[in-house]
């Protein structure tokens, strides 16, 4: 993996823009132009294309680890002028304080597999006897067991209409369904699933209220019981 693989991998699974890339590298005491960090981006088949020497990387490391870690106070890490794999594979885990066992699984997550002493071969001094470098193959796993973890979504942007255009825009309103031109501003009637307007007004049928009145004012002939049962007279 050359630097610049590095670079994007990171870029993308964090989802820095431009300026927080510009703003890492001043964090480490580097100042980069946008024009850079786009030349350093950009496809190696690119024309535009510029390779990200060892020290440049080495300072957005730096920043990528105050940016996660928070910036201690006093002078800036010194960035180194040569970078290895190892170096690179140090500073990562710094950045996102991983211990060798969250390593080892963070690695065993994309089914690579590397023991405990194999992890600390890489972090010995080049002229120790335990020393091992750290391979292409290492490193481009551990970047894509990073990007599995921790990688950042990017979000929708919304798109806000023009004043003029949000004024006279009419908006729809749907009462059993039918739709209902409404301009913004004018009062509108909540939907309510199966209500109807009034729905509360008890109807009164005039016809059946005035047969009511009428049977009301109806005279009643009233009968005593002795009338009742009076034996009708017989007439000759």
């Amino acid at each position: 993996m050359n630097n610049n693989d590095v670079l994007r991998r990171i870029r993308y699974t964090f989802n820095y823009n431009d300026k927080q890339m510009i703003a890492l590298f001043a964090s480490a005491g580097l100042q980069v132009s946008r024009e850079q960090v786009s030349q350093w981006l950009k496809k190696d088949n690119d024309t535009d294309f510029v390779s990200c020497i060892d020290s440049e990387l080495a300072y957005f490391l730096n920043g990528f680890i105050n940016e996660k870690r928070g910036k201690k106070a006093g002078p800036n890490a010194v960035a180194e002028k040569r970078l290895s794999n190892n170096i690179v594979l140090t500073k990562l885990k710094i950045a996102l304080n991983l211990k060798a066992e969250e390593l080892i699984a963070l690695l065993a997550s994309v089914d690579f597999k590397l023991n405990k002493p194999e992890l600390s071969a890489f972090s010995r001094k080049t002229d120790h006897k335990h020393y091992r470098e750290c391979k292409d193959q290492v490193l481009r796993n551990l970047l894509q067991a990073i990007d599995k973890k921790y990688h950042v979504v990017r979000t929708a942007k919304l798109i806000k209409e023009p004043a003029d255009k949000v004024g006279n825009t009419a908006h729809k309103t749907s009462y059993k369904g039918k739709s209902t031109g409404k301009t913004k501003g004018q009062k509108q009637e909540p939907f309510v699933e199966g209500a109807r307007p009034n729905a509360s007004a008890i109807y009164v049928n005039p016809k059946k209220q005035q047969s009511a009145e009428n049977k009301s004012s109806r005279k009643v002939l009233k009968l005593k019981p002795e009338d009742i049962y009076k034996q009708p007279s017989n007439k000759s």
